[in-house]
Protein backbone atom coordinates (compact mmCIF):
# COMPACT_ATOMS: atom_id res chain seq x y z
CA UNK A 1 0.00 0.00 0.00
CA UNK A 2 1.17 3.52 -0.76
CA UNK A 3 2.11 6.06 1.77
CA UNK A 4 1.92 9.49 2.19
CA UNK A 5 5.18 11.27 2.74
CA UNK A 6 6.15 12.72 6.28
CA UNK A 7 8.89 15.15 5.42
CA UNK A 8 9.54 18.24 3.68
CA UNK A 9 9.83 17.84 -0.83
CA UNK A 10 13.66 17.76 -1.34
CA UNK A 11 13.20 21.31 -3.19
CA UNK A 12 10.67 22.69 -0.72
CA UNK A 13 11.11 26.78 -0.71
CA UNK A 14 11.34 28.29 2.39
CA UNK A 15 10.74 31.63 2.14
CA UNK A 16 10.01 34.87 3.64
CA UNK A 17 7.19 37.17 2.02
CA UNK A 18 7.39 40.82 2.18
CA UNK A 19 5.32 43.47 0.31
CA UNK A 20 6.83 46.94 -1.64
CA UNK A 21 4.44 49.15 -0.29
CA UNK A 22 5.25 48.06 3.45
CA UNK A 23 8.97 48.63 3.40
CA UNK A 24 10.91 50.03 0.06
CA UNK A 25 9.70 53.66 1.10
CA UNK A 26 10.64 56.54 -1.33
CA UNK A 27 7.40 56.93 -2.39
CA UNK A 28 8.29 59.61 -4.67
CA UNK A 29 11.64 59.05 -6.08
CA UNK A 30 12.34 57.54 -9.49
CA UNK A 31 9.32 58.59 -10.71
CA UNK A 32 6.96 56.54 -9.15
CA UNK A 33 3.48 57.86 -8.84
CA UNK A 34 0.77 57.77 -5.77
CA UNK A 35 0.03 54.50 -4.85
CA UNK A 36 -3.23 53.68 -2.77
CA UNK A 37 -1.31 52.88 0.07
CA UNK A 38 0.23 56.06 0.50
CA UNK A 39 -2.68 57.60 1.84
CA UNK A 40 -3.05 54.57 4.62
CA UNK A 41 -2.64 57.54 7.67
CA UNK A 42 -1.26 56.04 11.26
CA UNK A 43 -3.57 56.87 13.76
CA UNK A 44 -2.20 56.97 17.45
CA UNK A 45 -5.98 58.26 19.10
CA UNK A 46 -8.04 55.18 18.57
CA UNK A 47 -7.54 51.19 20.20
CA UNK A 48 -5.20 49.35 17.99
CA UNK A 49 -7.97 46.53 17.39
CA UNK A 50 -10.25 49.71 15.39
CA UNK A 51 -7.22 50.88 12.63
CA UNK A 52 -7.71 49.47 9.48
CA UNK A 53 -8.09 50.51 6.05
CA UNK A 54 -11.93 49.07 5.11
CA UNK A 55 -13.55 52.54 3.20
CA UNK A 56 -12.10 55.36 2.12
CA UNK A 57 -14.05 58.33 0.41
CA UNK A 58 -12.68 60.81 -2.45
CA UNK A 59 -12.53 63.41 0.65
CA UNK A 60 -10.75 61.41 2.39
CA UNK A 61 -7.91 60.61 -0.32
CA UNK A 62 -8.18 64.48 -0.65
CA UNK A 63 -7.13 65.29 2.94
CA UNK A 64 -4.37 62.83 2.85
CA UNK A 65 -3.00 64.30 -0.17
CA UNK A 66 -3.17 67.39 1.14
CA UNK A 67 -2.20 66.93 4.58
CA UNK A 68 1.26 68.47 5.77
CA UNK A 69 0.54 67.18 9.57
CA UNK A 70 -0.45 63.77 9.74
CA UNK A 71 1.77 60.30 10.08
CA UNK A 72 2.12 58.30 6.47
CA UNK A 73 4.45 55.29 7.55
CA UNK A 74 4.53 53.83 4.09
CA UNK A 75 5.61 56.20 2.29
CA UNK A 76 9.18 56.00 4.01
CA UNK A 77 8.86 52.22 4.84
CA UNK A 78 11.95 50.61 6.27
CA UNK A 79 14.29 52.62 3.06
CA UNK A 80 14.45 49.12 1.67
CA UNK A 81 14.71 51.13 -1.67
CA UNK A 82 17.86 52.13 -1.08
CA UNK A 83 19.44 49.09 1.50
CA UNK A 84 17.96 46.43 -0.26
CA UNK A 85 21.51 45.34 -0.99
CA UNK A 86 22.77 44.85 2.63
CA UNK A 87 18.88 43.89 3.67
CA UNK A 88 18.84 40.55 1.32
CA UNK A 89 21.77 39.83 2.06
CA UNK A 90 20.84 39.76 5.80
CA UNK A 91 17.95 37.72 4.87
CA UNK A 92 19.70 35.38 2.81
CA UNK A 93 21.51 34.38 6.43
CA UNK A 94 18.47 33.10 7.52
CA UNK A 95 18.88 30.14 5.09
CA UNK A 96 15.71 30.89 3.25
CA UNK A 97 15.85 29.76 -0.73
CA UNK A 98 12.92 32.03 -2.14
CA UNK A 99 11.59 35.72 -1.30
CA UNK A 100 8.61 37.00 -2.11
CA UNK A 101 8.14 40.65 -2.52
CA UNK A 102 5.37 42.65 -4.82
CA UNK A 103 6.52 45.20 -7.35
CA UNK A 104 4.73 48.16 -7.02
CA UNK A 105 2.54 49.11 -10.06
CA UNK A 106 2.63 52.96 -8.97
CA UNK A 107 6.64 52.72 -9.77
CA UNK A 108 6.19 50.89 -13.07
CA UNK A 109 2.81 53.15 -14.36
CA UNK A 110 2.94 56.09 -12.27
CA UNK A 111 -0.85 56.70 -13.13
CA UNK A 112 -1.46 53.63 -14.41
CA UNK A 113 -3.28 54.40 -17.74
CA UNK A 114 -0.01 55.82 -19.61
CA UNK A 115 1.04 53.43 -22.77
CA UNK A 116 4.29 53.16 -21.87
CA UNK A 117 6.24 52.17 -18.64
CA UNK A 118 8.90 54.01 -16.62
CA UNK A 119 11.77 53.42 -17.39
CA UNK A 120 13.42 53.76 -13.94
CA UNK A 121 11.24 52.02 -11.86
CA UNK A 122 11.87 48.76 -14.47
CA UNK A 123 15.19 49.23 -13.78
CA UNK A 124 15.14 49.32 -9.90
CA UNK A 125 13.13 45.97 -9.79
CA UNK A 126 16.28 45.07 -12.54
CA UNK A 127 18.77 45.22 -9.70
CA UNK A 128 16.44 44.01 -7.32
CA UNK A 129 15.36 40.94 -8.40
CA UNK A 130 18.81 40.05 -9.68
CA UNK A 131 20.22 41.22 -6.18
CA UNK A 132 17.38 38.25 -4.84
CA UNK A 133 18.70 36.06 -7.38
CA UNK A 134 22.47 36.31 -6.56
CA UNK A 135 21.57 35.84 -3.24
CA UNK A 136 20.60 32.15 -3.73
CA UNK A 137 16.97 32.95 -3.63
CA UNK A 138 14.07 32.13 -5.99
CA UNK A 139 12.04 35.14 -6.67
CA UNK A 140 8.28 34.48 -5.98
CA UNK A 141 6.64 38.07 -7.69
CA UNK A 142 3.15 39.20 -6.23
CA UNK A 143 2.00 41.62 -9.46
CA UNK A 144 -0.68 43.51 -7.47
CA UNK A 145 -0.44 43.94 -3.72
CA UNK A 146 -2.48 46.97 -2.62
CA UNK A 147 -0.25 49.71 -4.51
CA UNK A 148 -2.46 50.50 -7.10
CA UNK A 149 -2.17 54.08 -8.57
CA UNK A 150 -4.28 56.34 -6.72
CA UNK A 151 -5.12 58.30 -9.71
CA UNK A 152 -7.15 54.92 -11.37
CA UNK A 153 -9.19 55.52 -8.07
CA UNK A 154 -9.64 59.30 -8.66
CA UNK A 155 -10.35 58.92 -12.46
CA UNK A 156 -11.62 55.08 -12.89
CA UNK A 157 -12.95 54.25 -9.37
CA UNK A 158 -10.47 51.26 -9.27
CA UNK A 159 -11.90 48.22 -10.26
CA UNK A 160 -15.11 49.28 -10.73
CA UNK A 161 -14.42 50.26 -14.07
CA UNK A 162 -13.90 47.71 -16.93
CA UNK A 163 -10.95 49.47 -18.31
CA UNK A 164 -9.06 48.45 -14.86
CA UNK A 165 -8.71 44.88 -17.05
CA UNK A 166 -6.93 46.47 -20.20
CA UNK A 167 -4.72 48.32 -17.50
CA UNK A 168 -3.67 45.71 -15.88
CA UNK A 169 -2.92 43.42 -18.61
CA UNK A 170 -0.68 46.13 -19.94
CA UNK A 171 1.35 46.30 -16.53
CA UNK A 172 1.25 42.47 -16.82
CA UNK A 173 2.87 42.00 -19.57
CA UNK A 174 5.52 44.24 -19.27
CA UNK A 175 6.30 42.69 -16.16
CA UNK A 176 6.17 38.92 -17.84
CA UNK A 177 8.71 40.65 -20.96
CA UNK A 178 10.79 42.30 -18.81
CA UNK A 179 11.86 39.32 -16.28
CA UNK A 180 11.58 35.98 -18.53
CA UNK A 181 13.99 33.97 -17.75
CA UNK A 182 15.05 35.56 -14.06
CA UNK A 183 11.41 34.98 -12.65
CA UNK A 184 9.27 31.42 -12.99
CA UNK A 185 6.69 32.34 -9.86
CA UNK A 186 3.95 34.59 -9.95
CA UNK A 187 1.33 35.74 -7.81
CA UNK A 188 -1.58 37.65 -9.81
CA UNK A 189 -3.31 39.60 -6.71
CA UNK A 190 -2.40 39.28 -3.24
CA UNK A 191 -5.54 37.96 -0.74
CA UNK A 192 -7.85 38.52 -3.27
CA UNK A 193 -10.84 37.48 -1.55
CA UNK A 194 -9.81 40.78 1.28
CA UNK A 195 -12.97 43.11 0.02
CA UNK A 196 -14.20 44.18 3.27
CA UNK A 197 -11.03 44.46 5.52
CA UNK A 198 -8.64 45.65 2.94
CA UNK A 199 -11.55 46.85 0.64
CA UNK A 200 -10.20 50.30 -0.48
CA UNK A 201 -6.46 49.03 -0.12
CA UNK A 202 -7.72 45.83 -2.86
CA UNK A 203 -10.51 47.62 -5.04
CA UNK A 204 -9.56 51.43 -4.68
CA UNK A 205 -13.00 51.90 -5.17
CA UNK A 206 -13.97 55.51 -3.50
CA UNK A 207 -17.34 54.58 -1.31
CA UNK A 208 -18.62 57.69 -2.36
CA UNK A 209 -18.33 57.44 -5.83
CA UNK A 210 -21.05 54.41 -6.48
CA UNK A 211 -24.61 54.19 -5.80
CA UNK A 212 -24.06 50.15 -4.25
CA UNK A 213 -20.93 49.89 -2.94
CA UNK A 214 -21.35 45.77 -2.17
CA UNK A 215 -22.61 45.62 -5.81
CA UNK A 216 -19.31 47.87 -6.79
CA UNK A 217 -16.36 45.63 -4.71
CA UNK A 218 -18.37 42.12 -6.67
CA UNK A 219 -18.54 43.34 -10.34
CA UNK A 220 -14.83 44.94 -9.24
CA UNK A 221 -14.01 41.61 -8.11
CA UNK A 222 -15.45 40.67 -11.24
CA UNK A 223 -13.85 42.97 -14.00
CA UNK A 224 -10.46 41.90 -11.90
CA UNK A 225 -10.71 38.06 -12.13
CA UNK A 226 -11.05 38.55 -16.17
CA UNK A 227 -7.85 40.55 -16.02
CA UNK A 228 -5.90 37.71 -14.01
CA UNK A 229 -7.30 35.35 -16.73
CA UNK A 230 -5.85 37.70 -19.26
CA UNK A 231 -3.11 37.79 -17.31
CA UNK A 232 -2.52 34.07 -17.52
CA UNK A 233 -3.23 33.67 -21.07
CA UNK A 234 -0.32 36.80 -21.95
CA UNK A 235 2.30 34.90 -19.31
CA UNK A 236 2.04 31.83 -21.16
CA UNK A 237 2.30 32.60 -24.66
CA UNK A 238 5.69 35.11 -23.35
CA UNK A 239 6.61 31.81 -21.85
CA UNK A 240 5.21 28.85 -21.34
CA UNK A 241 6.98 26.87 -18.32
CA UNK A 242 6.24 30.16 -16.23
CA UNK A 243 4.44 29.46 -13.38
CA UNK A 244 1.12 31.58 -12.09
CA UNK A 245 -0.54 31.57 -9.12
CA UNK A 246 -3.76 32.98 -7.01
CA UNK A 247 -3.50 33.74 -3.48
CA UNK A 248 -6.51 33.98 -1.10
CA UNK A 249 -6.55 35.06 2.60
CA UNK A 250 -8.07 32.15 4.45
CA UNK A 251 -11.31 33.80 6.29
CA UNK A 252 -12.93 30.48 6.57
CA UNK A 253 -15.11 30.73 10.09
CA UNK A 254 -15.57 27.36 11.98
CA UNK A 255 -19.19 26.83 12.81
CA UNK A 256 -20.09 28.05 16.78
CA UNK A 257 -21.90 25.01 17.54
CA UNK A 258 -23.15 21.88 15.86
CA UNK A 259 -26.83 23.19 15.55
CA UNK A 260 -27.07 22.56 11.69
CA UNK A 261 -28.24 26.24 11.47
CA UNK A 262 -24.86 27.20 12.49
CA UNK A 263 -22.74 24.96 10.27
CA UNK A 264 -25.21 25.91 7.05
CA UNK A 265 -24.11 29.27 8.07
CA UNK A 266 -20.39 28.32 8.51
CA UNK A 267 -20.84 26.36 4.77
CA UNK A 268 -22.43 28.94 3.19
CA UNK A 269 -20.01 32.05 4.04
CA UNK A 270 -16.66 29.71 3.70
CA UNK A 271 -17.95 29.13 0.01
CA UNK A 272 -17.78 33.00 -0.61
CA UNK A 273 -14.15 32.60 0.88
CA UNK A 274 -13.29 30.33 -1.48
CA UNK A 275 -15.33 31.97 -4.57
CA UNK A 276 -11.75 33.80 -6.16
CA UNK A 277 -9.86 30.25 -6.07
CA UNK A 278 -13.00 28.76 -7.26
CA UNK A 279 -12.86 30.69 -10.49
CA UNK A 280 -9.10 31.04 -10.84
CA UNK A 281 -8.79 27.29 -10.60
CA UNK A 282 -11.03 25.76 -12.06
CA UNK A 283 -11.90 28.48 -14.67
CA UNK A 284 -15.68 29.30 -14.84
CA UNK A 285 -18.22 30.47 -12.10
CA UNK A 286 -19.33 28.42 -9.08
CA UNK A 287 -23.20 27.82 -8.50
CA UNK A 288 -23.24 28.81 -5.10
CA UNK A 289 -22.68 32.22 -5.97
CA UNK A 290 -24.97 32.82 -8.17
CA UNK A 291 -27.32 32.34 -5.06
CA UNK A 292 -25.52 34.44 -3.31
CA UNK A 293 -25.92 37.43 -5.56
CA UNK A 294 -29.79 36.24 -6.04
CA UNK A 295 -30.66 37.09 -2.02
CA UNK A 296 -28.30 39.50 -1.94
CA UNK A 297 -29.47 41.66 -4.64
CA UNK A 298 -26.12 41.80 -6.62
CA UNK A 299 -25.92 42.15 -10.43
CA UNK A 300 -22.88 41.64 -12.20
CA UNK A 301 -22.54 42.35 -15.77
CA UNK A 302 -20.32 39.96 -17.60
CA UNK A 303 -18.34 41.53 -20.95
CA UNK A 304 -18.81 38.68 -24.22
CA UNK A 305 -15.97 37.30 -23.80
CA UNK A 306 -15.47 37.02 -20.03
CA UNK A 307 -16.62 33.37 -19.77
CA UNK A 308 -13.94 32.48 -22.41
CA UNK A 309 -11.08 34.69 -20.56
CA UNK A 310 -11.62 32.99 -17.40
CA UNK A 311 -11.12 29.42 -19.25
CA UNK A 312 -7.10 31.01 -18.25
CA UNK A 313 -6.94 28.96 -14.58
CA UNK A 314 -3.62 28.84 -12.44
CA UNK A 315 -0.85 26.74 -11.81
CA UNK A 316 -0.99 26.91 -7.94
CA UNK A 317 -2.45 28.21 -5.48
CA UNK A 318 -1.42 29.97 -2.49
CA UNK A 319 -3.09 31.45 0.90
CA UNK A 320 -1.98 33.31 3.46
CA UNK A 321 -2.80 32.02 7.28
CA UNK A 322 -3.04 34.07 10.55
CA UNK A 323 -5.82 33.25 12.45
CA UNK A 324 -9.50 31.35 12.33
CA UNK A 325 -13.03 32.31 13.95
CA UNK A 326 -15.87 31.44 14.09
CA UNK A 327 -19.68 31.86 12.85
CA UNK A 328 -23.30 31.26 13.84
CA UNK A 329 -26.76 31.96 12.21
CA UNK A 330 -27.40 35.16 14.16
CA UNK A 331 -24.04 36.73 13.23
CA UNK A 332 -23.75 35.26 9.52
CA UNK A 333 -26.32 38.37 9.03
CA UNK A 334 -23.95 41.10 9.80
CA UNK A 335 -21.21 42.82 7.11
CA UNK A 336 -18.60 41.22 9.71
CA UNK A 337 -19.50 38.13 10.54
CA UNK A 338 -17.34 36.48 12.42
CA UNK A 339 -16.28 36.31 15.74
CA UNK A 340 -13.35 35.32 18.61
CA UNK A 341 -13.25 31.76 19.28
CA UNK A 342 -13.33 31.19 23.30
CA UNK A 343 -11.07 27.95 22.68
CA UNK A 344 -7.94 29.73 21.32
CA UNK A 345 -5.34 32.23 22.40
CA UNK A 346 -4.78 35.58 20.98
CA UNK A 347 -2.23 38.20 20.97
CA UNK A 348 -2.47 42.27 21.82
CA UNK A 349 -4.88 42.58 17.89
CA UNK A 350 -6.88 39.52 18.54
CA UNK A 351 -5.70 37.39 16.67
CA UNK A 352 -6.21 33.79 17.45
CA UNK A 353 -3.21 31.15 17.33
CA UNK A 354 -4.52 28.18 15.74
CA UNK A 355 -2.04 26.44 14.11
CA UNK A 356 -4.34 22.86 13.69
CA UNK A 357 -6.77 25.04 11.66
CA UNK A 358 -3.50 25.49 9.25
CA UNK A 359 -3.65 21.71 8.50
CA UNK A 360 -7.28 22.16 8.04
CA UNK A 361 -6.70 24.69 5.74
CA UNK A 362 -4.41 23.01 3.51
CA UNK A 363 -6.64 19.82 3.91
CA UNK A 364 -9.62 21.87 2.17
CA UNK A 365 -7.29 23.37 0.04
CA UNK A 366 -5.44 20.39 -1.23
CA UNK A 367 -8.96 18.28 -1.73
CA UNK A 368 -11.02 21.21 -3.82
CA UNK A 369 -8.52 21.63 -6.03
CA UNK A 370 -5.58 19.01 -6.68
CA UNK A 371 -3.02 22.02 -7.28
CA UNK A 372 0.43 22.73 -5.82
CA UNK A 373 0.04 24.85 -2.42
CA UNK A 374 2.26 27.59 -0.98
CA UNK A 375 1.54 29.70 2.39
CA UNK A 376 2.44 32.94 1.04
CA UNK A 377 1.97 34.58 4.33
CA UNK A 378 2.32 33.57 7.72
CA UNK A 379 2.91 35.04 11.34
CA UNK A 380 1.74 36.98 14.67
CA UNK A 381 2.71 40.75 15.60
CA UNK A 382 4.21 40.99 18.18
CA UNK A 383 5.15 44.47 20.30
CA UNK A 384 9.24 44.11 20.96
CA UNK A 385 12.13 46.05 22.20
CA UNK A 386 15.74 45.69 21.67
CA UNK A 387 17.29 44.27 25.19
CA UNK A 388 20.83 45.57 26.17
CA UNK A 389 22.63 42.70 24.19
CA UNK A 390 20.95 44.37 21.12
CA UNK A 391 18.91 41.49 20.26
CA UNK A 392 15.19 39.91 21.21
CA UNK A 393 14.84 36.78 22.52
CA UNK A 394 11.62 35.92 20.85
CA UNK A 395 10.81 32.63 21.75
CA UNK A 396 7.23 33.55 21.90
CA UNK A 397 7.87 33.33 17.87
CA UNK A 398 9.87 30.74 17.59
CA UNK A 399 7.02 28.40 19.57
CA UNK A 400 4.47 29.96 16.82
CA UNK A 401 6.41 29.16 14.25
CA UNK A 402 7.02 26.02 15.20
CA UNK A 403 3.21 24.89 15.83
CA UNK A 404 2.29 26.27 12.15
CA UNK A 405 5.28 23.95 10.82
CA UNK A 406 4.41 21.06 12.40
CA UNK A 407 1.22 20.95 11.17
CA UNK A 408 2.03 21.78 7.92
CA UNK A 409 4.47 18.42 8.11
CA UNK A 410 1.29 16.80 9.11
CA UNK A 411 -0.70 18.22 6.47
CA UNK A 412 1.96 16.51 4.06
CA UNK A 413 1.66 13.61 6.15
CA UNK A 414 -2.14 13.69 4.80
CA UNK A 415 -1.38 13.76 1.14
CA UNK A 416 -1.40 17.73 0.61
CA UNK A 417 1.32 18.75 -2.40
CA UNK A 418 3.06 21.75 -0.46
CA UNK A 419 5.77 23.52 -2.13
CA UNK A 420 6.54 26.50 -0.36
CA UNK A 421 6.45 28.48 2.71
CA UNK A 422 6.45 32.40 3.56
CA UNK A 423 6.18 33.58 7.12
CA UNK A 424 5.38 36.91 6.74
CA UNK A 425 7.60 39.99 7.15
CA UNK A 426 10.94 38.08 7.94
CA UNK A 427 12.32 41.61 8.49
CA UNK A 428 9.99 44.32 10.18
CA UNK A 429 8.13 46.22 8.15
CA UNK A 430 4.99 48.55 8.43
CA UNK A 431 1.75 47.00 9.25
CA UNK A 432 -0.78 46.58 6.37
CA UNK A 433 -3.71 46.96 8.35
CA UNK A 434 -2.74 49.71 10.79
CA UNK A 435 0.24 51.44 9.79
CA UNK A 436 1.80 50.24 12.63
CA UNK A 437 5.62 49.19 13.23
CA UNK A 438 5.54 48.51 16.34
CA UNK A 439 3.66 45.30 15.46
CA UNK A 440 6.47 42.96 14.13
CA UNK A 441 6.74 40.26 12.59
CA UNK A 442 10.14 39.60 11.75
CA UNK A 443 13.65 37.54 12.25
CA UNK A 444 15.40 40.66 11.63
CA UNK A 445 14.50 43.91 14.02
CA UNK A 446 14.20 47.71 12.49
CA UNK A 447 15.00 50.26 14.75
CA UNK A 448 12.44 52.06 13.90
CA UNK A 449 9.06 53.01 15.42
CA UNK A 450 5.92 54.29 14.53
CA UNK A 451 6.25 57.57 13.66
CA UNK A 452 9.47 56.60 11.64
CA UNK A 453 12.02 57.82 14.36
CA UNK A 454 15.06 56.14 15.30
CA UNK A 455 18.44 54.95 13.56
CA UNK A 456 16.94 52.18 11.03
CA UNK A 457 19.93 49.90 12.13
CA UNK A 458 19.29 45.81 11.54
CA UNK A 459 19.53 43.43 14.44
CA UNK A 460 19.59 39.69 14.43
CA UNK A 461 16.20 38.34 16.98
CA UNK A 462 16.71 34.42 18.44
CA UNK A 463 14.55 33.98 15.66
CA UNK A 464 16.93 34.62 12.74
CA UNK A 465 19.40 31.56 13.69
CA UNK A 466 16.36 29.22 14.78
CA UNK A 467 14.92 29.71 10.83
CA UNK A 468 18.59 28.71 9.44
CA UNK A 469 18.39 25.31 11.38
CA UNK A 470 14.86 24.84 10.59
CA UNK A 471 15.82 25.58 6.60
CA UNK A 472 19.11 23.83 6.57
CA UNK A 473 17.77 20.84 8.22
CA UNK A 474 14.47 21.00 5.46
CA UNK A 475 11.87 21.71 8.50
CA UNK A 476 13.30 18.34 10.48
CA UNK A 477 14.57 20.22 13.40
CA UNK A 478 12.60 22.35 14.82
CA UNK A 479 13.99 22.83 18.45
Amino acid sequence: MKKNPNVFPENFFWGGAVAANQLEGAYLEGGKGLSVADINRFRDDIDIRKKGNKEIALEDIEFAINDEEGIYPKREGIDFYHTFKEDLKLLAGTGMNSFRTSISWARIFPKGDELEPNEEGLKFYDALIDEIIANGMEPLITLSHYEMPLYLTTKYNGWYDRKMIDFFTRFSEVLFKRYKGKVTYWILVNQMNLITHESFNHLGIPSDRVENLVEAKYQGVHNELIACGRAVKIAKEIDPSFQIGMMSYYGNSYPATCKPEDVLAALKNNQMEYFYSDVLARGYYPSYAYRFFEDKGINITFGEKDEEDLKNTVDFVTFSYYYTRIIDAESSKKEDPSYANPHLKANDWGWAIDPIGLRIALNEYYDRYQLPLMITENGMGFYEQLNENNTIEDDYRIDFLRQHIEAMKEAIHDGVELIGYYPWGPIDLVSCSSSEMSKRYGFIYVDLDDYGKGSGKRYKKKSYDWYRQVVDSNGENLT
